[in-house]
């Protein structure tokens, strides 16, 4: 994410009026570098790429069944709640524009996305991206580490320009996880991106601008599981293939 975070919209993403004057985005068209292959049954992503402004750039899509609910701290489409689509857009560094979930939006209509989705930026390669795998669950992070620190920093620390960097996660997971434990899986995640930055020798939490999206799918009478804490079943899933992910990322990116 980068910048402040917009209320979450549930009707799609919002219209952009012709008078506005952003990075034009000549073309949308498919990336096709060596496959990555996931475990079958998983949820792929796909990467594309698309011309902007005198930059190419590129940018992850899920195309999410209507089954499955995302909660996330993106800066479009944060919260909890059914989603159509998740997207993890590359940005130049120095990012000039003010509103990136317009921004964001623009990408979604290039690729034909509609409906209520999920957006998160990055000045990170994009097609560098790490996935871990456990159980089931998978991560798909992009990791940008330019501008990094600790969580509990000094005040005067806080005032300082976000230029976009980002550490973005995606987790996803085929078992139905309660309010709870989704707001729990969030937590978890986070957890395990500390550790494996550790783990690649950073003297860091992370960085100003992180996100992260969990989907999974919505929960039935039963409620869906209770728990997703790096001890639960499905937390500890979550937490080795967030760690994988972003450990890759830590040890190419630094």
């Amino acid at each position: 994410m980068i910048g402040g975070a917009r209320q979450p919209r549930e009707d799609g993403p919002p219209p952009v009026p012709p008078s506005h004057q952003g990075c034009a985005i000549r073309s949308v068209r498919v990336q096709l570098p060596a496959p990555r292959r996931e475990p079958a049954g998983e949820l792929r992503a796909e990467l594309r790429d698309r011309h902007e402004d005198g930059h190419h750039l590129h940018h992850l899509v899920w195309r999410l069944d209507p089954s499955l609910r995302v909660c996330s701290s993106a800066v479009l489409g944060g919260g909890i709640g059914p989603r159509a689509w998740i997207l993890n857009a590359q940005v130049p560094g120095g990012y000039p524009r003010l509103d990136p979930d317009r921004h964001l939006a623009e990408i979604a209509a290039a690729e034909g996305l509609t409906g209520p989705g999920a957006g998160l930026m990055t000045a990170a390669d994009v097609a560098a991206y790490t996935t871990g795998h456990d159980g089931g669950v998978t991560a798909t992070v992009t990791t940008g580490l330019g501008v990094r620190g600790w969580a509990a920093a000094p005040e005067s620390a806080t005032h300082a320009p976000h230029r976009p960097g980002t550490v973005n996660i995606v987790v996803t997971l085929p078992t139905a996880l309660s309010d709870a434990a989704l707001v729990n899986a969030v937590a978890t995640a986070t957890e395990a991106k500390v550790q494996a930055l550790l783990d690649a020798g950073l003297d860091c939490s992370g960085t100003p601008t992180d996100a992260v999206c969990v989907a999974a799918p919505e929960p039935g009478p039963d409620g869906g599981e209770p728990f997703a804490g790096p001890r639960s079943a499905w937390g500890a899933r979550i937490a080795r293939a967030v760690h994988t992910a972003v450990l890759a990322g830590a040890r190419t990116a630094r």
